[in-house]
């Protein structure tokens, strides 16, 4: 049945809307890539230098200057990186010599692995804390909370994952140490989804899977640990926000429990607010993750990245970049549909 005259506007509106939503991202996308590629060209990496190494005469080193297309204008070379790209290319890391985007699909798997235990980790712990903490604004509890995420915004994270390291794995021996998996179960189990943890258990290895296990668990910590004193803080301002309001007078006079009043009640009303808070927190620890993932030596996207930076290869930070970029739009468009389930409000 087609739309009548009167709802044609409508449709047209919702058309353009969508269009606009549409290249907004694309537009958020580009420029991102542009800010990106034109700060990799004047960092003082040389990617030629890199490859033809410090002893290589002038006339090699002019042959792949040229190759890499280093000698043209900036805005030639991004030019060129726009229409290779259109074409699905995305270009070979000079560190590896793989395709960039083989690369990514390698490493990315156990950022995500480690980045989701974080979160967990994280989320399930700060937000309860958080709760806590402003149901008992001024007792010792909420200054034992306020403690413990003061504490987790000032250690150095780097820092801490080496104390954990030395503890939990040099000396008491409760945890695994650096790596996914003790050296004698690497490539023992077939790589299918790039999580080691859900890999072993497809495979059956459940050696493997508990060894993987002791591994991430120290990493996952100190990662979630950081996350965990952000979302209890933002927790508890939420709270004592709400917990100000007038409704609640109303709730406790109807003869609600104190435990209904604050979950059913005011913690129903932060549940918007902390949607995004935990989406950008869980963003930040998938591109963010670089120290833990160096100092635990795990091979992730955050210590690829960081590689590829020192060695000043434009073709993986690109991809690199523009894929946080995209993670973090996701996450924001995730939000946004969690804000129409969370609160009727904004269903218009």
């Amino acid at each position: 049945m087609r739309p009548g005259p009167a709802s044609l506007p409508a449709v047209s509106l919702k058309l353009w809307q969508a269009a606009k939503f549409v290249g907004g991202i694309a537009l958020t996308i580009l420029c991102l890539m542009a800010l990106t590629f034109f700060i990799g060209r004047v960092m003082p990496a040389d990617p030629a230098l890199h490859i033809v190494g410090q002893d290589a005469d002038q006339e090699t080193y002019r042959m792949v200057y040229e190759r890499l297309g280093l000698d043209q204008p900036i805005i030639v070379q991004f030019w060129r990186y726009l229409v290779q790209l259109a074409s699905g290319d995305f270009g070979v890391a000079l560190l590896t010599g793989r395709p960039v985007i083989d690369d990514i699909a390698r490493v990315f798997p156990a950022t995500i692995e480690l980045a989701t235990f974080s979160i967990i980790f994280g989320a399930g712990i700060g937000i309860p804390l958080g709760v806590v903490a402003a149901v008992n604004k001024g007792k010792w509890i909420d200054h034992l909370v306020r403690l413990i995420s003061l504490t987790g915004h000032s250690i150095p994270i780097f820092w801490l994952g080496m104390m954990g390291l030395v503890v939990f794995y040099g000396w008491l021996g409760w945890l695994g140490g650096p790596g996914e998996v003790d050296v004698f179960y690497n490539d023992m189990v077939e790589s299918r989804t790039g999580m080691l943890l859900i890999d072993s258990l497809i495979a059956g290895e459940m050696d493997v899977f508990w060894n993987a296990v002791s591994h991430i668990i120290l990493p996952a910590s100190v990662l979630g640990y950081s996350s965990m004193a952000y979302i209890s803080r933002m927790t508890r301002s939420f709270m004592l926000a709400q917990l100000n309001q007038e409704y609640l007078i109303t709730a406790r006079v109807k003869g609600l429990s104190e435990s209904n009043v604050i979950w059913r009640h005011v913690f129903r009303n932060i549940r918007v607010q902390l949607v995004t808070i935990v989406a950008l927190t869980y963003g930040s620890l998938l591109e963010g993750a670089v120290l833990v993932e160096k100092v635990f030596a795990w091979p992730g996207f955050g210590q690829y990245l960081t590689n590829n930076l020192l060695f000043g290869d434009m073709n993986a930070i690109m991809l690199c970049v523009t894929l946080v970029g995209i993670i973090f739009i996701g996450l924001n468009i995730l939000s946004d549909a969690l804000y129409r389930v969370f609160d009727p409000r904004t269903r218009t």
